[in-house]
């Protein structure tokens, strides 16, 4: 299949694998993934660059790819745009008003850039999400949880916990779950000294304050998978 493979899907196939490394990859790998040769490869390389890809490096060293750079017009599978369309009707209906406009917006600038064929596939996506009966207030506590992660600062939440308590928490949080029923939020907690789990829909108050928290979003979610017997990339 790869001997068949045109040139535009080829350096589409080569943008994936440069964008799936975060250190350079040599020549040699990306060509024997590509199943072409290096100098096939090298040819791909310097045509990405012309079309404006930031790809550092060279020959004999490895190519690093440099974020901000999509190959026009968007190609797609077919399941490709379905997975798109799912997905962004499933945030659409499952989160904030903020996020659900981001999804919007977002879909409606791919179906921009799509060739009129794989429009149509957008268009006519026949794969539909109920939409859950949220509260208003819990959508307004995700948005701003969701800053609050996105800028690492610390919030000062008012949560309930199952059995009816009240507490005042100072945490720092760094993950949400969207669960069928719930939406749980992961931080580490000063009251505790460690990580805890908390229900979006019982933090009855939040406020993101402007403190940042000391230790990296990154680092913070690495901790928590080890601590949790998650591994990397299993979410």
């Amino acid at each position: 299949m790869l001997a068949i493979m045109s040139r535009a899907e080829r350096l589409l196939q080569l943008m994936q694998l440069l964008r799936r490394h975060r250190v350079p990859a040599s020549g040699a790998a990306l060509a024997g993934e590509l199943g072409v040769s290096l100098r096939t490869l090298y040819r791909d390389v310097a045509s990405l660059q012309a079309q404006g890809a930031t790809i550092e490096g060279e020959a004999g060293v490895g190519y690093l790819l440099r974020p901000g750079f999509t190959l026009p017009p968007l190609m797609l599978s077919e399941e490709e745009i379905e997975a798109l369309v799912l997905g962004t009707r499933w945030v659409a209906g499952h989160t904030d008003p903020l996020l659900a406009e981001a999804a919007r917006n977002a879909l409606a600038k791919i179906h921009a850039v799509l060739p009129a064929a794989l429009r149509h596939e957008l268009e006519s996506n026949a794969l539909l999400v109920p939409r859950p009966n949220a509260e208003p207030a819990e959508q307004v506590q995700l948005a701003s949880i969701r800053l609050a992660i996105r800028r690492e600062r610390k919030l000062r939440i008012a949560y309930r916990d199952a059995g009816g308590d009240y507490s005042n928490r100072t945490i720092w949080p760094f993950a949400v779950g969207f669960f069928e029923r719930a939406q749980v939020l992961a931080a580490w907690c000063e009251q505790r000294v460690g990580f805890r789990h908390f229900r979006v829909d019982r933090i009855t108050a939040v406020q993101v304050q402007e403190e940042r928290y000391p230790r990296r979003r990154q680092e913070l979610l690495t901790q928590w998978r080890r601590a949790e017997g998650i591994a990397a990339g299993a979410d």
